[in-house]
């Protein structure tokens, strides 16, 4: 059976700020999308950035990798899907990029962190309970009551 994984999807046009000279979105703003999909699937489990500091953690990227299919264009309608597919002893999600019919590609990537205690700063080897509980509850929540809870998105994978 598949392993079910937390997902958020967003959506925006991309700006004018955005480009390069030839009105392409710059590669190093994609970096900007990732993390505001990413943003917006911990928020799904009430772990933001201000939770994770009160947790005692902070999550440094580690590694990253970005597959750039198709160049975007400025003022260009985009989806942006991120996916949490690892979390017992990292962090990891995929992104994907597509138009916002979903027919074309754009990029495909991904993002790795890893949780450092922030008393002792030191990197953790698992990724510590006050994480992997909410996705755990996340996924048994969306389990038990799909109809009711739209606000976390599980795709199977």
């Amino acid at each position: 059976m598949p392993r079910k994984q937390l997902r958020a999807e967003i959506s925006m046009v991309t700006a004018f700020q955005d480009a390069d000279p030839m009105g392409i979105v710059y590669h190093g703003n994609y970096f900007r999308f990732f993390e505001e999909a990413r943003r917006v699937l911990l928020e799904q489990i009430d772990y933001g950035y201000r939770a994770m500091s009160a947790s005692g953690y902070s999550w440094p990227v580690i590694d990253t990798q970005v597959k750039y299919v198709k160049a975007i264009p400025f003022n260009h309608p985009i989806c942006i899907t991120a996916t949490l597919s690892e979390w017992e002893h990292r962090l990891r999600v995929k992104y994907l990029i597509t138009s916002e019919d979903k027919l074309t590609v754009y990029t495909r990537a991904h993002t790795t962190q890893v949780a450092v205690n922030l008393e002792t700063e030191t990197m953790c080897l698992a990724s510590p309970s006050c994480f992997t509980d909410r996705i755990t509850s996340a996924i048994r929540l969306n389990d038990n009551d799909v109809e009711q809870r739209t606000d976390l998105p599980i795709s199977e994978n």
